[in-house]
């Protein structure tokens, strides 16, 4: 297979120069979280048993957020009969809403926003006592499940800056609409979509029933005037926020009043998460720091607006390319129509799938060389003696290195053995490829990856390899695609 462009760097040009005209998806941070061209449901008022029936009776088993005494609205998981779109309904206490026409007229004005940053509320229910709102629902859990209670990983630096953009996209959106004031903001009000991008939950822009004299969270956390007055403000919003951003940079959740003393101290690296130690620059960090310090000011016109902070932290983005997915390594569930293929994909297909790197680094070096003896370049055969012995000295190293999990290395002793063009291995591009991904250099890997099948056309495992580059590329349909050229591959292989 060749180059189909003329692109003299092939095949680092990309995947977009073998295989079609499309190329990466445009970045999510494009999108300034305002209006745009989704068509979302209008707001409509939903009947009791049709919220009955789309939660299966308000089952505890359909519950998706805290719920007992201490936190009596209680949110669930249900599904509209007329369809297959997924909604999250909360249900208040009997008491939240006494005044029917305040409550209808809260839904109906928060009901107008639509953004990509928030979870757009869809409708209400107000019948009898019962105060329901209808929003969509999010599928990937909250930010406090990702930062505070994570199993595998923790959230990686640039899911972290990508948070706080998109929250302060979403304040600024809200505010341009007269929606400034946000009720008890905190990491469980931020909630991420089926794609992982993070979406702020409309539920905090209802007024409550008290006229925003009520605020739920822990003094420690709560804005000085509202310790003053009893009240919130629009800056106080602004103030929650910065809470947030502590929660971002330490990994915990840290009273503002004891960040800010490191902060004059100039211990803010106190303030970070060690699980980041390495990830992020020190320059990014201070900046992040400083940007949280100023929205916890204690005079509320010293903090800044929403659009200032998103401009702020705009600056800050190192991945714009890179898809939520790829950030949060949560592998996208293909469709339905798509499980047969998945079905049929190798141990190594799937590794790759799910951009599992360790499972793919452990067959690599099982599979070692058996499909891949080294093909002697045919220009150099002939005065093979020294040519060659160094090219496998230098595949052995890589191959040292490779096995020590020493990826680096292995990438120089690898390009050494590539470059000395007395052999072609296919193999050592395979390697060198999941040690570009090691090193978040999906381009490069995406380059080996179709180096691998130019040199082994029938190596399903060149295919999976791209498949897994272009996955970190934020190419989910390319990658979909490429998966499914490896499964059809393979079985052609073996019916041969």
């Amino acid at each position: 297979m060749g180059a189909c462009c003329s692109c003299s760097s092939f095949p680092l040009c990309g995947w977009r120069c073998l295989k079609s005209n499309k190329g990466p998806r445009s970045s999510d941070l494009e999108n300034r979280g305002g209006e745009n061209d989704i068509k979302w449901p209008c707001f409509r008022e939903f009947k009791l048993d049709e919220l009955r029936a789309a939660t299966g009776g308000f089952s505890v088993e359909n519950v998706v957020s805290e719920h007992g005494e201490k936190a009596p609205n209680v949110v669930y998981k249900g599904k509209l009969a007329d369809g297959d779109r997924l909604i999250a309904v909360k249900r208040f206490n009997k008491s939240a809403w006494p005044d029917t026409r305040q409550f209808l007229d809260e839904a109906k004005a928060v009901g107008q926003l639509r953004s990509q940053r928030l979870a757009n509320l869809l409708g209400c229910c107000c019948e009898g006592d019962e105060r329901l709102l209808v929003a969509e629902f999010m599928s990937n859990e909250t930010l406090s499940k990702h930062l505070f209670h994570w199993e595998s990983q923790p959230l990686k630096w640039g899911m972290r800056l990508r948070v706080a953009l998109y929250l302060a996209q979403a304040l600024e959106y809200c505010s341009s609409k007269g929606r400034s004031l946000y009720h008890d903001l905190n990491a469980y009000r931020v909630l991420f979509d089926q794609d992982c991008n993070p979406r702020l939950s409309c539920f905090g822009l209802m007024k409550n029933s008290r006229d925003g004299k009520s605020y739920s969270t822990n003094l420690a956390f709560t804005p000085p005037e509202y310790m003053k007055t009893g009240r919130i403000i629009a800056e106080s919003t602004i103030y929650s926020f910065g809470t947030i951003l502590l929660d971002l940079l330490s990994g915990k959740h840290i009273p503002p009043s004891h960040a800010l003393d490191l902060v004059r101290e100039k211990n803010f690296q106190m303030l970070m998460d060690s699980c980041l130690e390495g990830h992020f620059s020190n320059d990014d960090g201070s900046e992040l720091v400083k940007i949280a310090s100023r929205c916890l000011q204690y005079e509320p016109r010293e903090r800044p607006n929403a659009k200032s902070v998103a401009t702020s932290l705009t600056t800050l983005q190192k991945q714009m390319e890179v898809s939520s997915l790829v950030l949060m390594e949560i592998t996208h569930e293909p469709p339905t129509a798509n499980a047969t293929e998945t079905n049929l994909l190798s141990p190594f297909g799937e590794a790759c799938s799910r951009m599992d790197l360790t499972a793919i680094h452990e067959m690599l070096e099982k599979v070692g060389y058996k499909d891949d003896e080294g093909v002697p370049n045919e220009l150099s055969f002939q005065v093979w003696t020294s040519p060659l012995q160094d090219a496998l000295n230098g595949r052995k190293r890589g191959d040292a290195a490779f096995q020590a999990k020493d990826f680096n290395a292995a990438i120089e002793s690898y390009t050494t053995f590539i470059e000395n063009g007395a052999m072609i291995s296919p193999t050592v591009y395979a390697r060198r490829c999941l040690c570009y991904l090691m090193n978040n250099k999906a381009q490069e890997a995406l380059g080996d990856a179709m180096q691998a099948q130019v040199t082994s056309p029938d190596w399903a495992t060149a295919l999976y390899l791209q498949a897994a580059a272009l996955f970190s590329l934020g190419m989910e349909n390319d990658a979909r695609e490429m998966l499914k050229d490896g499964s059809t591959l393979e079985a052609k292989t073996k019916r041969n």
